[in-house]
């Protein structure tokens, strides 16, 4: 399969490569969501449905302005979440493969936004297909969010 890579750019990262560092990132997440449970919930933590839909609301929402915030820092500055550094693969832009900089933040907000949609429904289904449209997509196997910052997911070298 010809990639029509520019040239000196490394090789594109695996499925498999993308699938286990956004299953380690899944896990910052969560860690994520759970510490901003405890702040939100507080007292309430114990039974949350009891707390009403208002700091579910507020918990959703922060959780994942805290992860685009992880995925935006890592990203743009160095092409790598902490997934991605494990699996030995980076973020790159399309046009020369250097590390996404200001596109980082782009690809970020595309990626962990949505899920701040999470209560209507919204988030969860895009988030869905934004993570599987790199199984179809030639010659890049991009997910919308690369689509929207130009960037590919490469091996780190």
């Amino acid at each position: 399969m010809s990639t029509d890579q520019p040239s000196g750019m490394a090789p594109l990262a695996t499925l498999n490569q993308r699938f286990l560092a956004r299953l380690v990132d899944t896990v910052v997440l969560i860690v994520i969501d759970v510490l901003v449970s405890v702040v939100v919930y507080g007292d309430d933590l114990s039974s949350p449905t009891d707390a009403g839909g208002g700091k579910q609301a507020v918990a959703t929402v922060v959780t994942f302005v805290v992860y685009f915030l992880y995925e935006g820092f890592m990203t743009a500055a160095r092409g790598q979440t902490l997934g991605k550094r494990m699996l030995k693969i980076r973020a790159a832009r399309l046009v020369d493969g250097e590390v996404p900089g200001g596109d980082g933040w782009t690809r970020a907000a595309v990626y962990a936004l949505p899920g701040a949609f999470g209560v209507v429904l919204v988030g969860p289904l895009f988030w869905l297909l934004n993570s599987l449209w790199c199984l179809w997509d030639r010659p890049y196997r991009q997910c919308l969010h690369d689509k929207a910052a130009k960037t590919v997911v490469v091996a780190a070298v």
